[in-house]
């Protein structure tokens, strides 16, 4: 079958997942279209041969889509969500799942009483091929019990409109995300550290910071965040098991000997890094929306990731170890892909 698809949101990540949905991956075919802007929406639906539409609610209720991918400012996105499980459609959402922890867990609950999966939530890194052959070592026992991960994300500059909170809640959700689902571990506990801050970040910007988490069966994680590293957009992410270590390769790229020098690119945005991982994850999702429900990321992955995030904001702010409390997760979620 084809999943005909209604898009929330035509911005540039909106715009990118229609490109992709319609020129990438197979099975899918974009409907509809609506955004903040309606002329932007009416632009970008026609280039996609789809039509615009008025609010994100006439989109869901629209009896030709299927699914629903939300790709919105992210305090809408907790409305839209719920309204898309309300009319019972698998629905794709962005991170953040919602800005706030509670509205993550409306949305938790309303899946619950709906009886199956719909929602997923856009954490792409788990499609990553590097870091499924990570998770695939670490699942096989080949380095031992994990004791250490190091971890960095580095961005080559942000605007001034970056703050310091948005280290957690905008970059390093996606090392929180992918740590639980590499470890199968929850993190329990979170530090952040402040080094002497870098000349190219601007006044109210922490930048860099680390972060420090502890997972509850012990294991120690150190994430790097420098956003205004200036060099690239380098990711990195080393796992020291009892007798081994697991490290992700880096992305291929062609090695250059010339005038005394050995050099290799560095990408330089998260889009280069990260598209192949994306194509992949929309057509594993449009797959299995094809023939049952969503198996990415889940809704509670998406709670799970706003409280650890709320957590490292206060632990910058209050320059304490501060505890993840988190609810226990619902049998609902057992067996997933955390």
């Amino acid at each position: 079958m084809t999943v005909r698809v209604g898009v929330i949101g035509a911005g540039m990540i909106g715009q990118d997942h229609i490109r992709r949905l319609t020129e990438v991956i197979t099975g899918a075919e974009v409907v509809a279209v609506t955004d903040i802007d309606a002329d932007r929406a009416a632009e970008v639906a026609g280039r996609a041969a789809a039509r615009a539409v008025a609010t994100g609610a006439d989109l869901i209720g629209q009896p030709d889509v299927d699914a629903v991918l939300v790709t919105s400012w992210g305090p809408t996105h907790a409305e839209h969500v719920l309204a898309a499980i309300a009319a019972g459609k698998p629905v794709f959402c962005e991170k953040p799942l919602a800005t706030e922890a509670a509205d993550c867990l409306r949305i938790v609950e309303a899946e619950q009483a709906a009886g199956r999966r719909l929602v997923q939530v856009g954490f792409m890194r788990r499609y990553d091929s590097g870091y499924r052959e990570l998770k695939s070592v670490l699942d096989a026992g080949e380095i031992g019990a994990p004791l250490m991960v190091h971890c960095a994300h580095r961005n080559p500059s942000v605007p001034d409109s970056y703050h310091s909170a948005m280290a957690a809640q905008d970059t390093a959700v996606h090392e929180i995300d992918v740590l639980r689902w590499l470890l199968d571990d929850e993190i329990v506990a979170v530090q952040v550290l402040a080094p002497r801050r870098t000349r190219h970040a601007h006044a109210e910007l922490q930048d860099p910071q680390i972060m420090l988490f502890e997972t509850a069966s012990g294991i120690r994680i150190d994430l790097e965040v420098f956003v205004n590293c200036q060099w690239g957009y380098d990711i990195q992410c080393e796992t020291v098991g009892e007798t081994g270590l697991a490290r992700l390769p880096e992305p291929a790229r062609a090695t250059v000997r010339s005038a005394g020098t050995t050099r290799t690119a560095v990408p330089q945005d998260w889009r280069e890094r990260f598209v192949t991982a994306f194509d992949v994850e929309f057509q594993e999702w449009v797959d299995a929306i094809a023939v049952g429900e969503p198996t990415g990321p889940s809704a509670w992955d998406g709670y799970a990731a706003t409280v650890i995030t709320d957590a490292t904001v206060e632990a910058l702010r209050s320059g304490r170890i501060v505890g993840v409390d988190m609810k226990d997760r619902p049998a609902f979620y057992a067996g997933g892909t955390r």
